[in-house]
């Protein structure tokens, strides 16, 4: 087994002790590892290694990253020697890999823990879920404070129509803090009653649509959510084919601009604003063949489907698995829709997250006139291959 030498940046009053290991199912050992320690038990690392599929750094005490750019940082609450663990996986399964551990030693911490800003954090509170065959990609676990994570978000915030939003939605949507945060571990995203004006176009409730900058074709996609609960809020998790080119997405014409339905657009969770009780899956596309406008979906409510509490009461995970043959909705693992995937159908591509939360419209419906706010909570989005 071959030991490689640490780079070690070392700042005034913090000092580490190290040593590694490593275990993979190659004979060479090529990780790179390289600690920096900072002001009030601020540690920074990063690794380094050939052919990787995803890195993961453990701090102890449960907190863990998993990302693929192998950079991690963590603030330690309390003076003392802790042990850092960094794994460099080389395939999905993450079945071959290697190691390495660090002591170090914290001279300067103060304060109470706290996390920095970083992607791909999981604080000890929840675990990632695994499934077989599945490595996850692509996430964010919320686990930060402001706004959401310029790396991951786009905000999409320009009238689709000149000014004004698809399917009669009575609000605009904005960048604003005040729209959308993230705090206390989860996104929110907030519906107001306000006049607002967006290049002259006037509205009486603002909210947020977020678009992922990340694009994916096939795999598993979960979103844990909590929905609002007022008459008239319409809020979805969906994805639209990168190819649709619509005005003010983060994608632009990158894959094309073939337009709606053309791209395909897959509904994991939309609610009606009257009826709070039910959620929809529904997957629209126009057919390869004859342009055809299509769609097929559900509708169930949170008995029909077996779960032991409501959509506005309590988090559920809306989850997307798509194949070549198949894609399939889920609310907490219970089947909510599902269609046939064939080249008939848009669904073949890649295709993007949005997350908002809509006024009125077609779904939304009549908004009571006390309505004053309400909001999505995010949890965490969760993309595995």
């Amino acid at each position: 087994m071959v030991i490689r030498n640490f780079i070690l940046t070392l700042i005034s009053s913090l000092s580490l002790t190290m040593f590694s290991y490593c275990s993979k199912s190659s004979d060479e050992d090529n990780l790179f590892v390289e600690v920096t320690l900072g002001k009030n038990g601020l540690v920074s690392v990063i690794a380094n290694d050939d052919n990787v599929s995803n890195y993961r750094f453990s701090f102890g005490s449960g907190a863990v990253y998993n990302n693929t750019s192998g950079e991690a940082q963590y603030r330690y609450q309390n003076t003392g020697i802790f042990t850092i663990a960094v794994w460099a996986f080389y395939d999905e399964n993450e079945e071959s890999y290697s190691q390495k551990i660090i002591d170090v030693e914290i001279k300067n911490a103060s304060g109470g823990p706290q996390v920095i800003s970083s992607d791909g954090y999981i604080d000890d509170s929840e675990e990632v879920t695994q499934y077989s065959g599945y490595t996850l990609v692509w996430n964010d676990e919320f686990n930060y404070d402001g706004a959401p994570l310029d790396t991951k978000w786009h905000f999409q915030k320009i009238p689709i129509f000149g000014g004004s939003w698809a399917n009669g939605e009575r609000q605009h949507y904005t960048d604003r803090p005040k729209n959308s945060k993230v705090s206390d571990g989860t996104l929110k995203i907030i519906a107001l009653k306000e006049d607002y004006t967006y290049r002259g176009s006037k509205k009486e409730y603002t909210s947020a649509r977020l678009n992922s900058k990340f694009d994916f074709q096939y795999g598993r996609l979960d979103v844990r959510a909590k929905l609002p609960a007022s008459g008239g809020t319409w809020p979805a998790i969906w994805t639209l084919g990168t190819n649709i080119d619509e005005v003010g997405n983060y994608h632009g014409d990158t894959d094309g601009s073939v337009g709606w339905p053309a791209c395909g657009e897959i509904d994991l969770m939309e609610q009606r604003g009257y009826n709070k009780h039910e959620v929809l899956g529904t997957f629209h596309w126009s057919d390869s063949q004859t342009s055809d406008y299509a769609s097929h979906g559900e509708t169930k409510s949170n008995t029909q489907m077996g779960l032991s509490s409501d959509f506005t009461t309590d988090f559920h995970t809306y989850s997307l698995v798509w194949d070549t043959s198949r894609l399939k909705i889920y609310v907490d693992d219970v089947l909510l829709s599902s269609v046939s995937n064939s080249s008939r159908l848009p669904f073949d591509n890649p295709h993007y997250l949005i997350l908002n939360l809509a006024m009125g419209g077609t779904l939304g419906g009549d908004i009571p006139q006390n309505f004053v706010n309400d909001q999505m909570e995010i949890d965490y989005v969760r993309f595995y291959q």
